[in-house]
Parts: C-alpha cells; structure tokens; sequence
C-alpha cells in the first residue's frame, strides 16, 4: 500500500458559473497541483454527488489528497456548497474542501487583518466594539468581511448605496448563518454619507471597481475615522487619496490600506491554503476561521 505522501494530489474546481476562474486554476498550480479538474455550471443538488465520486474514487488513504475548491462569485451559494459537501463526507473518505468565490473569502480576510493590524495600535481591544461602516456591503467581498468582523466583535453597519432593504436581506443571512447582529442603512446622497461617515471608527470600500464612493469632502467630516481600507484597484479609488498600493496613507483623519496592499495578503493566504491542501495528508477543510486566522499571522 502506498503512502499516503507519495499518492499524487489532485484538485476538483467547482464553479455555478459558465467557467471556472482562470485565477483559481493558477494559484493552484502554482501551489503544487499538477492535476486540476474542472467543473462549471455545477448546481447545488450535484454537489454530494460530484464529493462522492471524488472520495469513493480513490483509496482511503488517498482520500484527504483529494481536494475540492468552491468557486463562483456568490458568497451564499458557496457556504451551501461547502457545507452539503462536508455532509456527503464520512471516514475514512473524507477529502480536503476549501470554498473562495471569487476569491472573497480570502480577500476579505486579508482586509480585515490588516484594518486589525493598524487598530490595534491606537485602540486596545482591536476589533472589538469597533465602529465599521461597510460600503458596497452587497456585493460578496462586503458581505464576508462584515461576517469576519462581526465575529471578532465588531459593530459592523452595511451600507447600502440605493434602498436599504438590499443590505437588510445581507444581514438576514448572515443572522441565519452565523447568528450574528449586523446593523443596516442607506447612504444614496453625498450628504447622507457625510451624515453617516462622523460615527465610523473603520470605513471598508468594497464596491464596484472603478466607483468613488467616498470622496475628499466625506473623510474631512469621519472625525473619529481611526482607519480606511479599499479593495478596488482600478481608478478612481474607492476612497478618495488612498492609492492601490498604500498601506498607510495618511487621510485627514486616521490611515488608508489600499487594494494592493490588501491583494498581497490575500495572494499570500490563498497560495498557503491551496499549498497546505496539495500537500497534506489529513483531510483539510478550510473555513472562513481558518482563513482569517491565517491572515492575521503572515506578514505580507
């Protein structure tokens, strides 16, 4: 019988989109993986199906150097895939699973480790019972660093760039999901977000690349901002003065990280994940404590 370090590694791809992501299958391979295989379109009723034919293919012990990476673009799917996954499982069969839609999981880690790293050294308790204000709080990289943060003990507030009901279904979910408290509004003018911006402690921008939503005039008036962070790398920024590759920019009021500041981190923490699942020999499944834990310890 071999062992278990020599069988070779294989990675499943699995995406609900038409193709999986060109990204995904780099990082892969450039982690170690020489067989990827790719699945698009994939339903959430083919999931324990498509788990068992990866598990019940391969000996026992080669069982955990099979893995199974959940793409997409939407965060929901992707937990409900992950998990009914996980639940089609059982020793001695049990494969390696690591859901990252549209690399968000990882993103959003990375983001809120470095908005802990520069909290920490103004405010002692980090995370907890900080003011963050989510911008763009919708798409899928809001909606999971709002989870991330909640967790840690944040007073996480999602804000809505139209009606306020876009960001209350968010926060519905993540009640459901993870039995956490989100607040919600709505900030469509400049003036609500100037009203809205002065209580805010953490700004995130996480909203459709190459959209200012805060500008200079918002961040003159966030008199208690203690740090900023924007995920979007393509001009203008998200945050007025807060360039990509910032990773403390000084703002009239607290400090700026941006995007590629960020993306280093997430890089770094998606290619430890992937290189940690071609390479072990337990099985692996990669949560978003996991991940986030991940990002607070590396230096990126």
């Amino acid at each position: 019988m071999a062992d278990s370090a020599s069988i070779p590694p294989i990675l499943h791809i699995v995406t609900p989109l038409a193709h999986v992501s060109p990204f995904d299958v780099n990082m892969a391979a450039d982690a170690g993986y020489l067989t990827i295989a790719q699945y698009s379109r994939v339903k959430l009723e083919e999931v324990r199906d498509l788990t068992q034919d990866m598990m019940f293919s391969r000996a026992p012990q080669a069982a955990p150097r099979t893995g199974l990476f959940i793409g997409g673009k939407d965060a929901a799917l992707a937990f409900d895939m992950a998990n009914e996954a996980k639940a089609s499982i059982f020793p001695p069969f049990e494969i390696s699973i690591f859901p990252d839609p549209a690399g968000s999981f990882t993103t959003a880690a990375a983001m809120i480790a470095k908005v802990e790293q520069a909290l920490v050294k103004v405010r002692a308790d980090g995370l907890k019972g900080a003011k963050v204000q989510i911008y763009g709080a919708t798409g899928v990289v809001g909606s999971v660093a709002a989870v991330i943060a909640a967790n840690a003990g944040a007073d996480v507030t999602l804000v809505s760039h139209r009606e306020v009901a876009a960001v209350e279904e968010k926060a519905r979910d993540i009640k459901t999901r993870f039995g956490l408290d989100v607040s919600c509004t709505a900030a469509v003018t400049d003036a609500d977000k100037a009203a809205l911006v002065p209580s805010a402690e953490v700004i995130l921008a996480t909203g459709k690349a190459g959209v200012q939503i805060l500008n200079a005039a918002h961040l003159e008036a966030a008199k208690n901002l203690i740090v900023a962070a924007d995920v979007n790398a393509v001009p203008p920024a998200g945050i007025a003065g807060i360039g990509a590759h910032d990773a403390a920019a000084q703002l009239p009021h607290g400090i700026g990280i941006g995007a590629l500041a960020i993306g280093n981190l997430k890089y770094a923490v998606q290619h430890t994940l992937l290189k940690r699942m071609c390479e072990t020999t337990t099985p692996l499944f990669i949560d978003l404590p996991v991940v986030f834990e991940l990002a607070r310890t590396l230096d990126a």
